[in-house]
């Protein structure tokens, strides 16, 4: 009658292996299996500069959201206090009729989040369906549809920007769907490249041998498989719409008050730059701040996306 197996732990199987003498002793070890989701979070952790980006940014956006309404002073409050340097009642100075910076930068800094947001979302949405079906169907549709996207971007951005921005109006929204009418076009030739090699894959020929339709396929198997690149150009879009914006409030075609933007800011100051600096500098330090992070959000999601990366950047 064979004699009943007994169980050791890892502890005793290490020491029964480190034993002069001693029998093999099997070991069996479960390693568990990473979906390709969390394999992109993973490496996006381990990039130091894009996670230390990150954590900026969102204490930039609490502070602009949750500082902004907890301040005492509100953005077009004003003050007895006219053209105070930066002191401790008011951090970052005041202008000539006794606005509080500090808060006249918060409000510009979510004025300016706003408009980027909104612009990206509309851009990566029309973007990405415009070069999904270009790239999906090819031939004469992609040629006209990507002509298209073309023409749109040998438009000089800023002064038709400018031109549609300054009839339309100064309200933050309606130049943030003008921004979006123009970078859409980025978009879709990220999303047409993408999908080019992404149509001839195998599980798009066996979505077809299924019966599945051209919708279908589009916009649940080409679309979600191209988000990796898409979403990396998304954040370098959030950059530029927050400079395209800067920039056409600086020329006075972009924000109007009431409203308020980091580039309205710093346009109102330029004239008070050897006489009041803060009100130049505090807001040109916001725009400098949420644009670097930005990127570095972007490297590291590009990073992240690579399939090839072999070793994350630190």
């Amino acid at each position: 009658m064979p004699e009943p197996r007994t169980s050791t732990t890892l502890t005793d199987q290490a020491q029964l292996a480190q034993t002069p003498g001693a029998a093999p002793v099997d070991r069996e070890f479960t390693v568990a299996e990473r979906s390709q989701t969390q394999l992109v979070f993973r490496r996006f952790l381990q990039h130091r500069a894009a996670m230390i980006s990150l954590v900026v940014l969102v204490l930039l956006v609490l502070l602009a959201y949750v500082g902004g309404a907890l301040w005492k002073y509100d953005v077009g409050e004003i003050t007895p206090d006219n053209s105070v340097p930066p002191s401790l009642d008011h951090p970052f100075g005041t202008d000539a009729v006794g606005k509080d910076q500090l808060a006249q930068v918060l409000g510009g800094t979510r004025i300016s989040l706003q408009v980027s947001v909104v612009v990206t979302l509309f851009a990566t949405a029309i973007g990405t369906l415009w070069g999904s079906i270009a790239g999906f169907f090819g031939g004469r549709i992609d040629t006209v549809m990507m002509r298209i996207a073309d023409l749109v971007l040998t438009l000089p951005l800023v002064a038709v920007a400018a031109m549609l921005g300054h009839n339309f109006g100064g309200t933050w929204y309606l130049i943030a769907f003008v921004i979006a009418g123009l970078y859409w076009a980025y978009v879709s030739r990220v999303a047409r490249g993408v999908v080019l090699s992404l149509r001839e894959k195998e599980y798009i020929e066996a979505a077809r041998a299924l019966g599945a339709t051209n919708t279908r396929i589009i916009l649940r198997h080409l679309v979600p498989n191209a988000l990796g690149s898409i979403l990396v150009n998304l954040t370098i879009l959030v950059a530029l719409a927050i400079l395209l914006e800067t920039a056409l409030s600086y020329l006075g075609f972009g924000v109007q008050n009431p409203d308020t933007s980091l580039g309205l800011l710093v346009s109102e100051a330029q004239t008070a730059l050897t006489t009041r600096p803060w009100l130049f500098y505090f807001p040109g330090l916001f725009i400098i701040i949420i644009a670097l992070t930005i990127n570095f959000i972007g490297d590291g999601l590009r990073d992240a996306f690579d399939p090839q990366q072999t070793k994350v950047r630190q």
